[in-house]
Formats: C-alpha cells, sequence, structure tokens
C-alpha cells in the first residue's frame, strides 16, 4: 500500500508540475490581443490544460499525502511531511483561484471578443506577460517544486523543548 501511494504521489506531482510548465510556455506564446484568433486559440489551449491537468493532478497529490500520513506511522511526527500538507494545500487553493479561475475567465472573454460580443481594448491586460496570471504560475510552481524538495530532502525541523535547558 505504500509503494501504491507514493507511485501516485509522484504521478500527480509530475503531471501537476508539468501542467504549469505547459501553462507557463503557452503563456509566453501568446501574441498581442491584436491577433485575435491565434490569441482566442492559445487561450482556449490554456483553458483546457488547466481544465484537465492541474487540479485533477493536484487533487491526487493531495489525497496520496493524506492517506500515506494516515498509513505510515512515522509520518505522523515528522515535521517535514507536515510542511508538505501545508504546502500542497497552499498549492491547491492558489491553482484554484489564481490560475484556475482566471485563465477561464479570460478564455471565455478571448471567444466574446472573437464574437464581436466584447471590444478588443478589454483583452489588453490578458496577454501581458508580467501581470498577475503570469506571476500565480510562476509562485505555484516555485511551492510546487519546494514540496518536491521536501519530500525527497526530508529536513529534520528542530523543535524547541521545554525540558531543554540553555546554557
Amino acid at each position: 500500500m505504500r509503494r501504491l501511494l507514493k507511485f501516485l504521489h509522484e504521478i500527480g506531482s509530475i503531471g501537476f508540475l508539468g501542467a504549469i510548465a505547459a501553462l507557463l510556455v503557452l503563456h509566453a506564446s501568446l501574441p498581442e490581443p491584436s491577433e485575435l484568433e491565434r490569441f482566442e486559440t492559445l487561450r482556449g489551449a490554456m483553458a483546457s490544460v488547466a481544465q484537465w491537468r492541474p487540479l485533477p493532478s493536484m487533487a491526487l497529490v493531495v489525497l496520496s499525502g493524506l492517506l500515506s500520513m494516515a498509513v505510515v506511522p512515522a509520518f505522523h511526527s515528522a515535521d517535514w511531511a507536515w510542511a508538505k500538507l501545508v504546502t500542497g494545500l497552499l498549492v491547491l487553493e492558489v491553482t484554484v483561484a489564481a490560475i484556475q479561475a482566471p485563465i477561464d475567465r479570460a478564455a471565455e472573454q478571448a471567444r466574446a471578443a472573437l464574437a464581436g460580443e466584447l471590444p478588443l481594448t478589454e483583452l489588453a491586460a490578458l496577454g501581458a506577460r508580467q501581470g498577475p496570471e503570469w506571476g500565480s504560475l510562476w509562485f505555484v510552481g516555485a511551492i510546487a517544486v519546494a514540496n518536491v524538495v521536501l519530500g525527497v530532502w526530508r529536513p529534520r525541523f528542530e523543535r524547541r523543548r521545554a525540558d531543554r535547558t540553555s546554557g
């Protein structure tokens, strides 16, 4: 059971980081909104990747991690495992709030602009490589990599104990 959970956890992590990398590449490839057809196509591709890859992968990571913590008694007192849990939940929250939702909204706006229902000027901020969506992708990717490092390195965090005396 332990090996299966570890395998699922690693596969989920690979899928998640691969999705973030794909979204970064697609975002970096976005043309100016004035190239509306190409812009809408790439925004649609980003929405498809965002819908089918990061959240299912992250759900697999969180569930397999929680089950591992429940099944393996050594993880109960491992500070690195608790740090991974906290950072994993942070990644999940940021993925939903700062990546999934804005990418879906941008794809809908691009479709509406292509259909003539939205002025082109409304899309100007959606192509920016320095905007909040770009930063969120890098942030969540960095936290996910740090989470992998925690799992591989497994540092021992020192706890302050009341029975320790200094001096």
